[in-house]
């Protein structure tokens, strides 16, 4: 049920014809309430979506009542005709189900630069309305998938209450947010203030650490709908960590997915001077091609990681660095240390720390290696 096992939810996934391959890409969220509380973080890309853009205004108030969300096309780059088919698509799911049109928020996925089949994506939202059920929440993680190869998809517990979650993405896995759209969903009685600070705070821990491969969208999304149906009011402390739950491991199902990757990297900097300087090493790693081909080519090549730590202003003394490799501690005192032959690489989890010794902040930074299979499936764009 996922995304409808919160209370006061219906969803929908259907197939439109957008996609080439034939395969789902029209999908549709609504909240029943009673209330209509709704947060969203977006792309901090300055080339955004016409979704996005239109998505914006709708959470200006913190309220929303639906999302629907289409692949095929990710409506950026079509002028006003992508504006108005943006526009027309939150008329025509309101219309349907009695609400104004700034109570639906859009999202789409895609190919840049194309223009959506207006007349194909209006017989989608139909066909989604229709279908709607609190059983569809994995028929629309379905159909917002693009180069995914499953659906992203989480249900967590507090006292009272649930959250729960669709996700896509694959590539372009890169702050802020992530490339991705999610729509999560709570029966939670929160109000609009608590929704916005716990989503905000949950993706900066989750979604934001993502950096699969440097590259940031136009179309990021993540909304939140909060149907106050279970009559629970949680404490903000108590529904952020449930949130958060979920969030993270939703990010950790798009990393384990992404594009040709055969390893997941969890880049751990420790004692570092501040949070923000540990972000910025982990992330500055995460980046270097170099050192995600070693990974690909499983080869612990922990210069590979000091030369790029080097390249950031976090407080370190380059002579005083530790680099492991899964446990092994092949750099101290930016010095070797055990021999690279003890660090084994065939398994797809690898986990690499980084020891400042500069404080006490830490921060983790989730990226994959990089491949052939991710030239290749980045060479041509089709879903």
């Amino acid at each position: 049920m996922t995304i409808t096992a919160p209370q006061g939810f219906r969803a929908a996934g259907v197939t439109a014809g957008l996609k080439p391959s034939g395969k789902p890409d029209v999908a549709l969220v609504v909240n029943e309430g009673p209330s209509d509380v709704a947060a969203a973080v977006f792309t901090t890309n300055r080339c955004k979506a016409n979704p996005v853009l239109w998505s914006e205004r709708v959470l200006d108030d913190g309220r929303a009542r639906a999302v629907v969300l289409n692949s095929g096309g990710a409506n950026c780059y079509t002028g006003p005709q992508g504006f108005q088919n943006t526009h027309s698509a939150a008329e025509q799911v309101a219309a349907r189900l009695g609400l104004g049109a700034v109570e639906v928020v859009v999202c789409s996925t895609g190919l840049i630069g194309e223009q959506l089949q207006a007349d194909k994506l209006r017989t989608g939202i139909d066909a989604a309305v229709e279908a709607l059920s609190a059983d569809g929440g994995p028929a629309a993680a379905e159909a917002i998938m693009t180069t995914d190869t499953r659906a992203k998809e989480a249900v967590y517990e507090g006292k009272g209450f649930r959250v729960g979650g669709i996700a896509k993405g694959a590539g372009m896995l890169a702050p802020a947010l992530a490339t991705m759209l999610v729509v999560l969903t709570t029966d939670a009685d929160v109000d609009a203030a608590t929704a916005d600070a716990a989503l905000r705070e949950a993706t900066r821990l989750t979604f934001d650490r993502l950096d699969s491969d440097g590259c940031m969208s136009t179309n990021d999304t993540v909304v939140l709908l909060c149907s106050g149906s279970s009559g629970v009011k949680p404490g903000p402390n108590e529904f952020g960590e449930v949130l958060r739950d979920l969030c993270h491991d939703l990010a950790q199902q798009l990393l384990a997915d992404a594009e040709g990757a055969d390893h997941d990297i969890s880049i751990e900097v420790v004692n570092a001077a501040t949070e923000q300087d540990a972000v910025d090493v982990g992330r500055a790693i995460a980046r270097s091609n170099l050192f995600k081909t070693a990974v690909f080519g499983k080869d612990p090549n922990w210069g590979r990681i000091l030369a790029s730590v080097g390249t950031t202003e976090a407080v370190f003394e380059p002579d005083r660095l530790d680099v492991a490799f899964n446990g092994v501690w092949v750099c101290r005192g930016g010095e070797p240390g055990e021999p690279r032959e003890k660090v084994d690489l065939n398994r797809r989890e690898v986990t690499v720390t980084v020891d400042l010794k500069a404080g006490v902040a830490a921060a983790t930074i989730w990226t994959n290696d990089l491949t052939h299979a991710y030239v290749h499936e980045n060479s041509a764009y089709s879903t």
